[in-house]
């Protein structure tokens, strides 16, 4: 009885691993190549994802630029994410969108090379990639005509099992990313709608 319980729960894990892998995202986007593939050979943990926003590339780019612990959060779950310390921004803040290569993107309240990811280089507007070691999150942002856009994210991470803490990052990474992706990316969508729809009404007004 026990194995049959946990044969199927195996079962389910994998079922959903695979669906939310690529949670939003077409075939093609899953293979279509994005930049940073060719850093993590044979990565064991990549999901590509993807969600349509009514809103022009240049709408959502700040808010991906502004991204970060200390930052303006992850318009995600606030309290995990921010451990307690704020709420994601709400707004764009001018003065987290001067980021340069080689900046720090802060995942947490300790600030290292091995926490959080440095910007390995971008196009304004287009793409951002940031690295750490073993592991790459790239944004890509792919126009749908003049006001709507694709937002595909891919991490590409190799698990390094010799490492101390590899049973946390397993437990983060395959239970919780994709809640937290998931709720990331509805956020971005909320928040660059909202922007270009004070746009249109500018406009119309």
């Amino acid at each position: 009885m026990a194995l049959c319980a946990a044969t199927a729960a195996a079962a389910m894990f994998v079922r959903f691993r695979r669906w939310h892998l690529r949670w939003g995202a077409t075939d093609e986007e899953v293979a279509t190549p994005l930049p940073g593939d060719d850093i993590v050979a044979d990565p064991t943990f990549a999901p590509t994802r993807a969600i349509t926003i009514g809103a022009r590339p240049d709408e959502i780019w700040p808010w991906i630029v502004q991204i970060g612990y200390g930052r303006a959060g992850f318009y995600a779950h606030d309290v995990l994410d921010n451990l307690g310390h704020g709420r994601s921004a709400e707004r764009i803040v001018p003065e987290l969108q001067d980021l340069a290569v080689g900046d720090l993107i802060p995942m947490a309240s300790v600030v290292n090379e091995e926490t959080a990811f440095r910007v390995r280089a971008f196009e304004t507007g287009r793409w951002m990639l940031w690295e750490k070691p073993a592991s790459t999150w790239v944004w890509s942002l792919q126009p749908l005509g003049d006001d709507a856009t694709r937002l595909v994210t891919r991490l590409r991470l190799r698990y390094r099992w010799r490492k101390p803490n590899v049973v946390a990052d397993l437990i983060l990474m395959e239970l919780g990313d994709f809640s937290m992706m998931r709720r990331e990316l509805l956020g971005i969508r909320r928040r660059a709608e909202r922007l270009a729809a004070s746009r249109v009404g500018a406009v119309t007004g």
